[in-house]
This record gives structure tokens, C-alpha cells and sequence, in this order.
């Protein structure tokens, strides 16, 4: 896995598509991206996939990271300023991707959201026992992320190799990022007359299964707000839905519509080529 020491950067796949639209993905509470990986074999069909990295030890806010965000997208789209993009956050990251997205509404020409942590505000004495997780030692967090596997991902729907990949890469977050994080999202807040300028598509996905949020209450809630959105239900899945062996992102955005014309086609291409 890539060290990332000094600022966030994005990974880029062994596949560069510089002809096809930009695919920004915004990883979870790890933040390293690097568990995009089981999806961008497909989704480099039609796209040119980036995955954000976070330093480890990364304690900036939400205005100074989705400003960092937002420099990375505009340095990719220096060569070629017609190139559309597709916004992508997961859990923490659906966070991120909501600040990004209302700091630069016209910048992006879909936005998915899969599972957004926004819905951490749904259980509040998450927010209240975050609070005392400074008193932890250090030891039990590694031990900790043993005992959260099952929270954060349906196993069963896993293969052996993904979940020991998840596994260490929870334990590679300090403790003190992780209570950093937790408290950005104790403290993630975006006016719904923010979300409301977002009038292009917005795909929701929530898992049915997920024991570690309330995904499906959030999704629910959002798409009552956004003025463009359609919702999916992965009746089966966990947390970590991008994991799971049977779920192919970039199938669920085909069979919801939710390419542009011209994307879909070219996927019809490289199927016949």
C-alpha cells in the first residue's frame, strides 16, 4: 500500500482513459482508496478512474480537505477542460464528496453517494460516546478493528482475501486520525438550501444490511432533499458494499440509467471490440 506523507493526492489505476470521463472516488474512514480496487476493472470500461488518498496523519477540516479535493480535480481537468466528471464518495467520503459538491455545484455532472456518513448525526450517542474515545489506549484500537469487522461488513459476501485487506487497512489509521475523523463527522453539517443547487442526477445507494449506520434512513432522507435523485436499495449488503463480491458499481449505474449517453455507448464498444 502507497505511503501518502504530505498531502492528499489521487491514485491513478494501471488503466488511464484520458478520453473518457473523469471518475473521482472519495474513500472511507481509511482513507487510503486503495479499497476502490475490486471495482475498477469495471468501472475503467467507461471511465478515468481516481481514488483519493488522505495522509494518515491528515487532521485538516472539511473546508480545507474538500478544497484539496477540489485543486486535485481542477489539476486533472488542466488538460482537457471539456471532460465531464462523476463524483463518488462512500461513507466518510459521501461526506466529503456533499462539501465538494456544494462548494463547486456546476463543476460535476453526477454525483453518487453509497452509504454517506452524514447519517452518523442519525444515532446520537454515536456523537456522544465519540467524545470519550480519547480515553481509549492506544492498544485496544487495534484489537477494536478486529471486533468492528462484522459492523462494517457483510463477511459472508466477502472473499477471504478482501476482508484480510480491510482488516489491515483499518489498522493503519492512527488512533489519533481516527478520533480526528470521527469528530468531523460529529461535527458534518450542510444546509439543505446547500444540497438543493445540486440539480444534476445524484445516485443514493444505501445497503438494507448495513449494521454499522443507518444508510437506508439517511439515503431515504436525502433524496427528499436533492432536487435530481434516484435511490438503490442493496437489500443484502453490509457497510462495505464495494467489497462485496457481487456488486459491480458500475453495472448498478448502468442498469439505473445513470450514464450519459455517450458513456454507455462507449461501453458497447469495448464489449463488441
Amino acid at each position: 500500500m502507497p505511503e501518502v506523507k504530505l498531502q492528499p493526492c489521487f491514485l491513478t489505476p494501471k488503466r488511464m482513459q484520458p478520453q473518457s470521463p473523469l471518475f473521482i472516488y472519495l474513500p472511507g474512514m481509511d482513507g487510503t482508496g486503495e479499497l476502490l480496487r475490486s471495482q475498477t476493472d469495471g468501472l475503467e470500461v467507461a471511465f478515468d478512474v481516481r481514488a483519493l488518498a488522505i495522509p494518515r496523519n491528515d487532521l485538516t477540516d472539511w473546508d480545507m480537505l474538500s478544497s484539496s479535493v477540489l485543486n486535485l480535480i481542477r489539476i486533472e481537468l488542466d488538460a482537457n477542460q471539456n471532460k465531464t466528471v462523476y463524483l463518488c464518495g462512500e461513507s466518510f467520503g459521501g461526506c466529503l464528496a456533499q462539501k465538494v459538491a456544494v462548494k463547486a455545484p456546476g463543476l460535476f455532472k453526477r454525483v453518487i453517494l453509497i452509504n454517506p456518513a452524514s447519517s452518523f448525526q442519525l444515532r446520537p450517542w454515536y456523537g456522544w460516546a465519540s467524545q470519550f474515545t480519547n480515553l481509549v489506549p492506544e492498544y485496544f484500537y487495534d484489537v477494536g478493528a478486529l471486533g468492528l469487522l462484522p459492523f462494517l461488513a457483510a463477511l459472508s459476501r466477502i472473499t477471504r482475501s478482501d476482508r484480510q485487506e480491510l482488516l489491515k487497512t483499518m489498522r493503519t489509521v492512527p488512533s489519533k486520525t481516527v478520533l480526528w475523523r470521527l469528530d468531523l463527522l460529529r461535527e458534518f453539517h450542510v444546509y439543505e438550501q446547500e444540497l438543493q443547487r445540486l440539480t444534476q442526477l445524484v445516485l443514493l445507494i444505501a445497503s438494507a444490511d448495513d449494521r454499522l449506520l443507518p444508510s437506508l434512513a439517511e439515503v431515504r432522507r436525502l433524496v427528499n432533499i436533492l432536487p435530481n435523485a434516484k435511490m438503490v436499495v442493496l437489500p443484502n449488503s453490509g457497510h462495505a458494499c464495494l467489497l462485496e463480491k457481487d456488486i459491480n458499481l458500475y453495472e448498478i449505474l448502468l442498469a439505473n440509467n445513470f450514464l450519459e449517453k455517450d458513456v454507455s455507448m462507449r461501453e458497447e464498444l469495448e464489449v463488441k471490440n
